[in-house]
Order: C-alpha cells, then sequence, then structure tokens
C-alpha cells in the first residue's frame, strides 16, 4: 500500500486568509493524534495574500479518506467553508526524504 500526499490550495475570500489559517492549524494540531496522518502541514504565500497551502501525507488514501468522516474534521470543514473563495487539490504519491 502506498502512501498518499497531496498539496492543496485554500483561496480564502479577500481579508479571511488569517482565520482561515487558523482553522487549519488547529486541524494541523488535531491530526498530531493521528497515526495515519504523517504530515500536515500550514504554509502562506507571500505572493499570494488569499492563499494558503497544505501539504499533507498520509499512510493511505483510504486513512486520508476516512479521516473527512471524522466528527471535529466535519466540524473545522464548516467553519472553514464559508471562509474559501476555492480550493485546488494536487494529489501525489510520496516515496520518501526528510521528515517521512
Amino acid at each position: 500500500m502506498s502512501k498518499y500526499g497531496a498539496y492543496v490550495k485554500f483561496t480564502a475570500k479577500p481579508g479571511q486568509r488569517d482565520t482561515l489559517s487558523d482553522i487549519l492549524l488547529e486541524a494541523a494540531a488535531a491530526a498530531r493524534t493521528v497515526k495515519e496522518c504523517e504530515v500536515y502541514i500550514i504554509n502562506l504565500s507571500d505572493a499570494e495574500p488569499d492563499a494558503v497551502w497544505v501539504t499533507e501525507v498520509w499512510s493511505s488514501a483510504e486513512a486520508h479518506k476516512a479521516s473527512l468522516n471524522d466528527p471535529e474534521t466535519k466540524a473545522s470543514i464548516a467553519r472553514a467553508m464559508p471562509l474559501i473563495a476555492g480550493v485546488e487539490s494536487i494529489p501525489v504519491v510520496p516515496v520518501g526524504g526528510k521528515g517521512l
């Protein structure tokens, strides 16, 4: 079973990037106790003032999908949705490197 990864770009509605990144940082803190979640990093872009990037690695695509059904995750998504203007996701297959 191969790992699942993604680079996810959230475009916040104008003026909402910091609030959105705070919600995503809460999700990252909660993910620390999820053994299937190996990496969950929140990144801000200097070039795009409304962009928040999430770098994530999971033990499998199934583990990632299952995480979306967690009640705490669903609550975070519900809080974040009104702040989001768009989402782009680039799925990847992590193969190794520092931190993995």
